[in-house]
């Protein structure tokens, strides 16, 4: 356009949504980041909640449903704040995501209305702390410009150890990314006020920069039509302004627009075909379009579109989404606190709605990839082939993808059989500077490195778990126990939060005098608004367990450094108690935790602040044993199935294996987690194993398994989750070898199934809170109802309340019993020895019932159905005769004259 033509686009007018079509049940809120909070697909839109700190994502779809209303679905993406997000060009369905974790996280999703899947096809970790920026290549499928604080990384997922490059350092905060439409360079801004271009591939350092910024508040940069870019920000008087710049001379801007006063950042929009360029301010409630032109005069405003609300976020929908028969050049999604507001900008003519108009659409960039990453990092310059975005020569959507042909512009499912992030072509082509990931998952489609395939094949085939589909559901409202008041949250790490028996569950509250609160599991329902008796401890609560031998004692840890053990009469706390049965004295500062023994009855464990472990008899009320060794904070203790030997975790990154009866010294030693924060313990495997729960030297939590015949040899095996402040807490079934894990104040629970060999951890689908959870502490293996296959049923306690949760494995034949699910369970309620017994060296076991219910048969002995024919003669096909049907109507028709007269 120049200032003598005039351009077809001056008169484009923008029309907000009615109210009715906006999409609600959004709540957005403030975070602060340097995404755009919300992204469009052409089928899908994704966007930030305010739900766990952020770290949930908000899924909808682009056109509503047949009944005019669209499903508002949320993911659990990251264990905090999410960032940046981005929606892959190839692929309307795959969503990267990055977070303050220190992660990038890719998700094949599915229809909002459909069930989201719960784990990441891959997760990447850059390890360069909080991650701010990501976008897709605009050519190359599976390449991505990561943000980090200060340097932009180019990163193949297909090859997750480490990135293709990392560029220059900035000097501060990176504000924004960019790549150019064909996919040759990348733009940068940065709070030391440089503009950046770099060329990836040529090399790390920029190959055009300048100090061109005025300001060092925030900023974006975007690259417009040819070779120019946009930025938005402050001028030096701190007034927002948009630049033009020629990204072969970023000296000086080609031209510049002052724009309204205030605080919020603006965010950039640009539609290549038309030229528009649409501004919106966070915060603001109007959003200006303007024309770009390369020459003069370059910057023309075309409207100003006043909105009701303040925006939170802005989206552009893709071409291919838009009604090209009403003449929309463009939509955008406005994000505000409580729902989403589509904007369309239309083009007035004569005949809209009836003609299309070519002028105004020309061909558009399609959703195949031009090439591979590979392709692109050894110097490839395809570019993606343009489409009609006429209705008559769109093609038709497939059925069914196949692998190898053009992907879809339609959402996946939840499992896919190919990738958009790699191309036929480069399937099989060897990685250019970096060796492939040995950790990445089949599962998620994504093509192998050669190197690893036969060995991920053959784990994909060899690792398959019955429990893989397990369904966490929260029961029946009337089932819970809530109006809970007080609640104590700030209870030790070493502590689970509370803790419950077969009949009853025990809370502490944030109440003067380190009261508890003891509801019974038969009485649900809403606890009145009045005071409840409780059991004044005197002082605040460390730790507390019940007997599991004895339902109405309760042992009681205290900041006093004494244990104190409580009676709870038959049929629950009608009054306050405040006198103990027994006091327990020998520590000398404060205690971590309690356990008790699982055979022994009356013999319970303790460690404390002045760093040692002490073994109680409780029928004597005396120490018997004085364990040492430990050189700091003693995070977690655990029995041996058969009660000989207790394991401890200690904050001086040591896994201890004693013996008390034999040594009050280790008996076995070896390296734990590395990181400081917390680390839990468990015997698995039949105490062959010793899984242990902690954190990493960047804070990343993971678990690892210790052989507890060689912990000197380190972990054999080891997984991790993600980054988060609390200690993932395991919970395990001996039964079904199945490890539940999570932490206090997280909204995810993660399943794995433990086997003795490789791979040794079998993950499987994790269940996720509506919101974080205080402690999720499990019931016996008795509690569980098998009718509706359930392994395990678990109490997660919340701010008010507390929920049973139980978790299924799907099943058809739930008439019969599940016996390769259940096998029979040990009778752990019953004391196999008395504690003197025990420490005199006498070693008992418990007895072991089956869970069958007397009027359901065993699975394994169930009929077998009859062959069902599943096909019929061809004659009933083709409908002819057989020869029978013939001779029978040729004797018909020669009697039929007979017969007659």
């Amino acid at each position: 356009m120049n200032r003598f033509k005039t351009s077809k686009f001056k008169n484009t007018t923008p029309r907000i949504a009615k109210k009715d079509e906006w999409i609600s049940d959004v709540s957005a809120g403030s975070f602060s980041s340097q995404g755009n909070r919300i992204k469009a697909s052409s089928k899908l839109v994704a966007f930030n909640t305010d739900q766990a700190g952020g770290g949930l994502v908000g899924l909808t779809s682009v056109t509503p449903g047949s009944n005019g209303q669209r499903t508002v679905a949320q993911i659990s993406c990251h264990a905090d704040l999410v960032t940046d997000m981005d929606f892959s060009p190839f692929d309307a369905g795959l969503l990267a995501t990055c977070s303050a974790d220190e992660m990038v996280k890719l998700w094949h999703l599915c229809d909002p209305e459909q069930e989201q899947p719960s784990s990441p096809e891959v997760t990447l970790r850059p390890g360069q702390g909080r991650l701010e920026l990501l976008h897709f290549h605009p050519t190359s499928s599976g390449l991505l410009a990561v943000g980090a604080a200060r340097s932009p990384l180019i990163w193949d997922t297909s090859r997750q150890d480490a990135p293709l490059a990392a560029l220059e350092q900035h000097g501060d905060q990176l504000h924004s990314l960019s790549w150019k439409q064909d996919g040759s360079l990348l733009a940068s801004s940065s709070k030391d006020k440089m503009l950046r271009v770099f060329d990836p591939r040529a090399q790390l350092t920029p190959v055009q920069s300048a100090k061109s910024l005025q300001n060092n508040k925030d900023s974006r940069i975007l690259w417009a039509k040819d070779d120019l870019l946009v930025t938005t920000g402050f001028d030096m008087m701190r007034g927002r302004e948009v630049r033009l710049w020629d990204s072969r001379k970023l000296s000086s801007s080609v031209n510049s627009v002052s724009l309204s006063s205030s605080s919020g950042i603006v965010i950039p929009l640009f539609d290549e075909d038309t030229g528009l360029l649409l501004l919106s301010g966070m915060g603001d409630s109007g959003i200006d379009c303007f024309e770009v032109s390369s020459s003069e005069p370059f910057l023309s405003q075309v409207s100003h579109c006043l909105t009701d609300n303040s925006t939170r976020g802005v989206a552009m929908v893709p071409k291919t989404a838009l009604d090209v028969m009403s003449c929309e050049v463009m939509r955008v999604l406005q994000l505000t606190n409580s729902c989403i507001v589509p904007i369309s900008y239309q083009v007035p003519r004569k005949h809209s709605g009836q003609e299309f108009h070519e002028d105004l659409y020309p061909d558009t960039v399609g959703t195949t990839p031009a090439m591979s990453a590979e392709e692109w990092w050894q110097g490839g310059n395809q570019q993606v082939e343009k489409v009609s975005l006429h209705p008559d020569k769109r093609p038709k959507p497939a059925a069914k993808q196949t692998p190898g042909k053009k992907e879809s512009d339609q959402p996946r499912g939840c499992s896919t059989s190919s990738s958009p992030l790699t191309t036929p072509s480069s399937s099989s082509s060897a990685a250019p500077s970096r060796s492939p990931s040995s950790t990445s998952g089949l599962s998620s489609g994504f093509v192998p490195s050669p190197s690893q395939s036969s060995k991920n094949i053959q784990s994909l085939l060899g690792t398959a778990s019955k429990f893989r589909h397990i369904q966490g559901v929260v029961m029946h409202r009337d089932t819970h126990i809530t109006n809970i008041r007080n609640l104590n949250l700030t209870t030790p790490g070493e502590c689970d939060g509370f803790c419950v028996n077969s009949q009853r569950v025990a809370v502490p509250l944030a109440i003067s005098g380190g009261q508890i609160a003891v509801f019974e599991r038969s009485e649900p329902g809403r606890l009145p608004d009045t005071a409840l008796p409780t059991i004044q401890n005197s002082v605040n609560v460390a730790d507390m367990c019940w007997d599991p031998f004895d339902p109405h004692t309760l042992a009681v840890a205290g900041e006093d450094a004494k244990i104190r053990v409580w009676r709870v009469p038959k049929g629950g706390l009608k009054e306050t108690i405040t006198d103990p049965e027994l006091i327990v004295q020998g520590h000398t500062e404060k205690i971590y935790s309690i356990k008790y023994h699982p055979l022994a009855s009356g013999l319970l464990v303790s460690s404390s602040y002045d760093l040692t472990v002490r073994l109680w008899n409780l029928e004597t009320g005396e120490q018997v044993r004085l364990l040492t060794g430990h050189q700091d904070q003693v995070f977690g203790m655990a029995w041996s199935p058969d009660g000989k030997l207790l394991a401890t975790v200690c904050k001086d990154g040591k896994v201890r294996i004693y013996d008390p009866r034999k040594s009050t010294a280790p008996v076995q030693e070896g390296a734990g987690p590395e990181g400081h924060r917390g680390a839990r313990v468990v015997w698995v495997c039949e105490g062959k194993y010793l899984l242990v729960s902690g954190f990493d030297s960047r804070s990343e939590r993971g678990v690892y398994l210790f052989s507890a015949e060689a912990l000197s040899s380190g972990p054999i095996a080891s997984t991790f989750v993600n980054v988060s402040p609390s200690t993932l807490i395991p919970f395990y079934d001996p039964d079904t070898r199945v490890v539940i894990l999570t932490g206090k104040g997280d909204t995810r629970v993660y399943v794995y199934e433990l086997v003795p060999e490789d791979p040794y951890f079998i993950e499987c689908s994790s269940f996720n809170s509506s919101e974080p959870h205080k402690g999720l502490v499990f019931l016996p293996k008795t509690e569980c109802n098998v009718r509706d296959v359930e392994i395990a049923v678990g109490l997660m306690l919340t701010k008010t309340s507390i929920e049973p949760v139980a978790f299924r494995v799907p099943r058809v034949k739930k008439e019969f019993f599940q016996d390769d699910v259940y096998t029979d369970t040990a009778v752990w309620w019953e004391p196999a020895l008395a504690a003197s017994a025990w420490l005199s060296g006498s070693n008992g076991q418990h007895r072991k019932i089956s869970l069958k219910p007397k009027d359901m048969t065993p699975v394994s002995e169930a009929p077998k159905e009859a062959p069902v024919r599943k096909y019929l003669p061809s004659s009933v096909y083709l409908e002819e005769k057989t020869d029978e049907q013939k001779k029978d109507e040729v004797s018909r028709s020669l009697c039929g004259p007979v017969a007659h007269l």
